[in-house]
């Protein structure tokens, strides 16, 4: 589960990276691709490790991919980089730029950019295709055909490929090619501290169809230097709730369609991260594989019955709270879960 950053020079791309991971892409000499953790900010998951005070607290986590490239191939050496990307942040520098439209023309200028190279890449295979002798052109390959001639008309349109109307299966058919625009983005807006209202100027201008947000890097970075007791007097002082890189992890999060359930006890409280709609087995197999393959039943206590009935698995029993499910249960975010297996 890897959200790759993209931003112009001098946007604030490397400067939201060590916001949010605590690495500093600038001191990783001659590394072009650099990947760092976050922890996923969850109340829910904070709460529990104050119940059971465990030996080692397992938060959830979401890579963040940071790609320093400079030159001719940098655009290259960018797309190989972030191949594996499972979605994008877009940064925009809000920062040194005085009015909306300056900031909307950073903007476009990358998501052309985007555009054009998926453009490129199906006109290449299109040329390819269409020049297969008609006797070994498989049927596959007739429907690539048409997707992909789709997918050109969109994109020349000016359209990313995330707005086309495709099945599923047709979106797993074109992974091999690592399109940019059919991945789920969330846009940044790099902002000065008293220019945050550009954020609403903005999506009027441009009215993005992925969620935006706005970020002060400068106010950010500092914060992340404080003790948590200076930070939260500064932001008392700011009235400001909390800081804006925890609500831009759980954005990521979320854009990637992903849930989490927990597992607790004294030895360690645990998130674990899976996608939206899986089934109890699947799940299981996020811990291990054998749990999924000799899966026999999920005790099952949603996080906010946990928490009416006393705070205690007993209490959550002795209220009917406690379900045994089978291998159609779908896990729902915030499920505290044991599984059951024999193998």
């Amino acid at each position: 589960m890897e959200i790759g950053i993209l931003g112009l020079p001098l946007s604030g791309k490397s400067t939201l990276f060590e916001i949010m991971t605590g690495i500093k892409s600038s001191e990783m000499h001659g590394e072009t691709c650099i990947r760092g953790l976050a922890a996923v900010p969850d109340e829910r998951f904070d709460e529990l490790v104050k119940i059971f005070q465990p030996v080692k607290v397992s938060p959830a986590q979401i890579t963040f991919i940071d790609v320093t490239a400079q030159g001719k191939n940098s655009w290259e050496s960018v797309r190989q980089n972030l191949s594996s990307a499972d979605g994008l942040l877009h940064i925009v520098n809000g920062f040194s730029v005085d009015a909306v439209q300056e900031c909307a023309a950073s903007y476009r200028k990358l998501e052309d950019e985007l555009i054009l190279s998926d453009l490129m890449i199906i006109e290449k295979r299109l040329e390819k295709l269409l020049k297969m002798p008609k006797n070994i052109i498989k049927p596959q390959d007739i429907a690539q055909i048409d997707i992909l001639n789709r997918a050109k008309i969109h994109l020349e349109e000016g359209n990313p490929l995330r707005n086309l109307s495709l099945t599923d299966e047709q979106i797993f058919s074109l992974r091999s090619f690592s399109f940019w625009t059919i991945r789920p983005e969330l846009i940044c807006i790099n902002l000065r501290e008293d220019r945050m209202s550009m954020v609403d100027a903005f999506i009027a201008e441009c009215a993005p169809d992925v969620p935006t947000v706005g970020i002060c890097c400068l106010i950010e970075a500092e914060l992340t230097d404080l003790s948590p007791e200076d930070r939260k007097e500064y932001l008392v002082s700011m009235d400001i709730e909390e800081p804006a890189f925890p609500k831009i992890i759980r954005q990521s999060f979320a854009l990637l369609n992903r849930v989490s359930f927990f597992t607790v006890g004294e030895d360690e409280v645990k998130a674990w991260v899976i996608p939206a709609q899986t089934k109890a087995p699947r799940a299981a197999a996020a811990i291990h594989k054998d749990f999924e393959r000799g899966f026999i039943k999920a005790e099952v206590c949603a996080y906010e019955d946990f928490m009416a009935c006393g705070k205690t698995t007993a209490g959550a029993k002795s209220a009917g709270k406690l379900r045994l499910e089978g291998k159609e249960y779908i896990v729902k975010d915030g499920d505290i879960i044991t599984f059951r297996f024999n193998v």
